[in-house]
């Protein structure tokens, strides 16, 4: 899937922004949230990933727009195999996050 979605509220230029993700597919019990933070660790992006009780994870990051892709195309290139769907909902940048953890 597409991630070149315009961010609301910033014209789509580079800035601070909230991505929320639904990955879905085999993506449970394949290490799939450490690899997120260890694609995470390498850039400065805050949020958090965890496993939903549906068999999907969700993903929430915040950061300048350029990392925030950097951190969706790391983990779509090393988990592409179990990823089946995303969904993406863009928005700006809510401030709330102080690291990138998995969360439970």
């Amino acid at each position: 899937m597409e991630t070149k979605e315009r961010v609301p509220g910033t014209g789509g230029r580079s800035g601070k922004c909230r991505v929320e993700v639904i990955y879905d597919g085999y993506v449970q019990g394949v290490g799939f949230r450490a690899t997120a933070c260890s694609v995470a660790a390498g850039l400065a992006v805050l949020g958090y990933v965890k496993n939903r009780w549906d068999g999907t994870v969700e993903l929430v990051a915040e950061g300048e727009r350029e990392e925030v892709e950097k951190l969706l195309s790391g983990i779509r290139a090393r988990m592409r195999r179990h990823i089946r769907d995303e969904k993406f909902s863009w928005g700006l940048a809510r401030g709330e996050f102080s690291d990138f953890e998995v969360r439970y």
